[in-house]
């Protein structure tokens, strides 16, 4: 037994997370030949997700896997990007194989089983949120959707497996343009079966994910000091990730360069914003300043979208109430977004932080106080004593004491 522990507590070391980013980055940078090698974009999807989110994740797998080499959680991160890495430069070798060169490059099949670690990255990232932020479940009794989990995500896996298999044994290797097997991403006639799969599992998969995230915001509750702090940047990534993919998305259908710069980068922030954040909270690194983030964020979502509103009801009004020329319509809303933007930001962010970042906030109030305080003090004494307890109040020391020269 001690054998293996030892074993175990060596092989999950600063050296092997170095190993095994290093592997990542190699698979990220295979990306460029093989994107070449195909006639894609290195940027597109490929069948998996782009190049440049399996060098992130693997990067925040790194970091804490190095650092916390006994937390799984950063070995679990490490493996996602593995897995989406190798499916990215999978998804560009079939389709350079299969669709460009009708199967006369070598190991063509290996590559078509490699390319659905798409699949596996799934579930590995649907683990990492269940086991946050230590590797266990919320609780004791959140061990059986950690199992429902793991079951269904097997199956999944095996289907895919099957299905992969299949393909290769049959001869029937048909791809779509990005690379994925048409068997998993359209199936029909004998690999309907395919269908019902993912029917049946991938809401399981679903729930399961709901369910890890519902158990870490009932956590949340009942938790208090770093641990609340931990699950706060967590459920804060969820938020970015559950509007950032979505809004992705919606904006991959219109065109234009504004919409599809949008679209990148809401998309960028929803895939990297949950990794990241726990990355954040695992290797507590600012752990405290969550609040003053998401405080300042609220703060600034918000009055951009007043000053927004305050722009296009200008230029409307003016020009199709009063019917002033565009440009001149569009100059004086500029001005005025320009003069209401430091009042208007000051109200909505003391408005934010009353709420969100309650102890900045009563910070403020109480420094405010004693200035006012201040003005009218006379006797030093009280206002040692005075500053002593603001002090305390504010910033809550260990330990307080005041040095005057008198």
């Amino acid at each position: 037994m001690t054998d293996v522990t030892g074993r175990r507590l060596r092989l999950a070391s600063p050296a092997t997370a170095l190993i095994f980013g290093s592997l990542v980055l190699v698979l990220a940078v295979l990306d460029v030949p093989l994107a070449h090698f195909a006639h894609q974009s290195l940027n597109a999807s490929g069948g998996s997700t782009p190049f440049w989110f399996s060098a992130a994740l693997g990067a925040v797998g790194f970091v804490v896997a190095s650092r916390s080499p006994r937390n799984p959680l950063g070995w679990i991160l490490l493996a996602a990007a593995t897995c989406t890495a190798l499916s990215q430069d999978a998804s560009f070798y079939v389709v350079a194989d299969y669709r460009l060169r009708h199967g006369g490059l070598p190991l063509g099949w290996v590559a078509v089983l490699a390319q659905p670690g798409w699949a596996a990255a799934i579930v590995l990232s649907g683990l990492a949120v269940l086991l946050f932020p230590d590797g266990r479940p919320p609780s004791p009794r959140w061990r059986w959707v950690l199992w429902l989990y793991l079951a269904a995500a097997t199956l999944y896996l095996v289907g895919v497996l099957i299905a992969s298999v299949g393909a290769i044994a049959g001869h029937d290797i048909r791809l779509d343009a990005s690379g994925n097997l048409q068997v998993l991403s359209h199936p029909t006639g004998s690999s309907a079966w395919w269908g019902v799969v993912e029917a049946v599992f991938l809401p399981a998969l679903a729930v399961c994910w709901a369910g890890s995230v519902a158990g870490q915001a009932a956590s949340y509750r009942r938790s208090s000091g770093e641990r609340r702090q931990q699950l706060k940047w967590l459920l804060a990534g969820s938020a970015i990730a559950g509007a950032g993919v979505p809004l992705a998305v919606w904006l991959s259908v219109k065109h234009g360069i504004a919409a599809e710069l949008a679209g990148g980068i809401a998309g960028a922030c929803g895939q990297l914003a949950i990794p990241v954040c726990m990355g954040v909270a695992i290797l507590r690194y600012r752990l405290f300043d969550i609040d003053r983030l998401v405080s300042r964020t609220l703060g600034y979502a918000i009055v951009t979208g007043l000053l927004v509103g305050v722009y296009a009801g200008i230029v409307l009004l003016a020009t199709r109430v009063v019917s002033i020329n565009e440009p001149v319509a569009v100059a004086v809303s500029t001005l005025a977004v320009a003069a209401l933007f430091n009042p208007v930001r000051r109200r909505v962010q003391r408005a934010v932080d009353r709420r969100f970042n309650r102890a900045r906030y009563d910070t403020d109030r109480i420094v405010a106080a004693f200035s006012a305080r201040l003005k009218d003090a006379v006797d030093l004494g009280s206002v040692r004593d005075d500053l002593a307890i603001v002090v305390q109040e504010a910033l809550e020391p260990t330990h307080v004491s005041v040095w005057t020269n008198e």
